[in-house]
């Protein structure tokens, strides 16, 4: 549905301080780090490495098949393969799983998260394959192609009413990458550890300093690059955290700003006095999952879904009427003083 637009905390060292503080007895704990390049983006990740063990080969073929299920980028992907209605294809449990929590969102947000708005995001020129905009009349013809509930999964195979429907996993799956390298970690026993892929990031246990692990978030701007200009730092305590914006990726036409992240109920990229949403949860799915359908709702439909939703947390950056920056959060968030 869109690029996801977060820092990391290990994108620059200002953005995660790795400390020790300690006890005169207490063994150092050793740390690995890691980082490479996965679905279109980079990856930064620590762990603790008590037994000297490298785990980054095991990492990469984990993202491969990552990339195998989720990447548009990719001719022989599921997903691919799904979008060119490829009637042989069938699913594997890491596509129900993402499928089931998007639909999930998708019911929960009334509409305002939809896997299947992938037609109109390539219409707005945003999809894996650039071309030129469509007309306003072509986009309003693609509305017939949108909707989750044209969809669904019979055995192994994904189920379309239509075959001009086309699926886009990218406003959620990225954090399901996310907590299946930390899956991998759990099953190791690693205790203490931090993964960011593409901005998306879970943290469990502490840093080689014995503290929780710190996690930086951009001041939305158009100019700065990622981590250059900071609005907070949140401590990331077992849990995982996403951000969606609406200014990186966009274009700009007749002095407009037109936001990737796309209506699915108008067919129009989003226009609300709503910046920046980062959603703090236990996993990284659910995160990735709710903070585009907040971008969607604006920062009244965000209140009252984080009402439903007690179990999250937001960071919430947005306009007021005299365009000034304001912020507001959940109790459960934890700023960095």
């Amino acid at each position: 549905m869109r690029v996801k637009h977060s820092v990391a905390s290990l994108l620059l060292p200002l953005i995660l301080v790795i400390t020790m503080s300690g006890c005169l007895f207490h063994k150092p704990l050793v740390y690995k780090h890691l980082s490479g390049a996965a679905q279109g983006t980079t990856y930064h990740i620590t762990y603790e490495n008590e037994i000297g063990n490298d785990l980054g080969n095991q990492i990469d073929s984990i993202l491969k098949a990552f990339d195998l299920t989720f990447s548009e980028y990719i001719p022989n992907s599921i997903i691919s393969r799904i979008n060119n209605n490829d009637s042989t294809v069938e699913i594997n449990d890491m596509f129900v799983e993402v499928f089931n929590k998007s639909k999930e969102v998708y019911n929960e947000s009334a509409g305002a998260f939809d896997i299947t708005v992938a037609p109109l995001v390539a219409a707005w020129g945003f999809g894996p394959v650039k071309k030129e905009r469509a007309t306003r009349s072509q986009i309003d013809s693609l509305m017939k192609f949108v909707g989750m509930n044209k969809i669904r999964i019979s055995g192994k195979k994904l189920v379309k009413d239509l075959p001009g429907i086309t699926i886009d996993m990218n406003g959620i799956a990225q954090g399901y990458s996310v907590d299946i390298v930390s899956h991998f970690f759990d099953s190791k026993g690693l205790k203490n550890y931090i993964v960011e892929i593409g901005g998306e990031v879970r943290a469990k246990g502490k840093n080689d300093k014995d503290k929780i692990w710190r996690v930086g978030v951009d001041k939305p701007s158009y100019n700065d690059s990622p981590g250059e200009n900071l609005q907070v730092i949140l401590s990331l305590d077992n849990k995982a955290m996403t951000t969606s914006g609406n200014y990186r990726n966009y274009f700009e036409e007749n002095g407009i700003k037109y936001s990737h992240i796309i209506d699915p109920h108008t067919g129009n990229p989003i226009k609300n006095r709503l910046l920046s949403v980062t959603i703090v949860a236990a996993d990284a799915l659910t995160a990735d999952g709710y903070d585009t359908p907040c971008m969607v709702l604006g920062l009244e439909g965000t209140r009252q879904l984080l009402k439903k939703h007690p179990e999250l947390d937001a960071y919430l950056i947005y306009n007021d009427e005299k365009g000034n920056y304001q912020v507001e959060y959940t109790k459960g968030i934890k700023v960095e003083k």
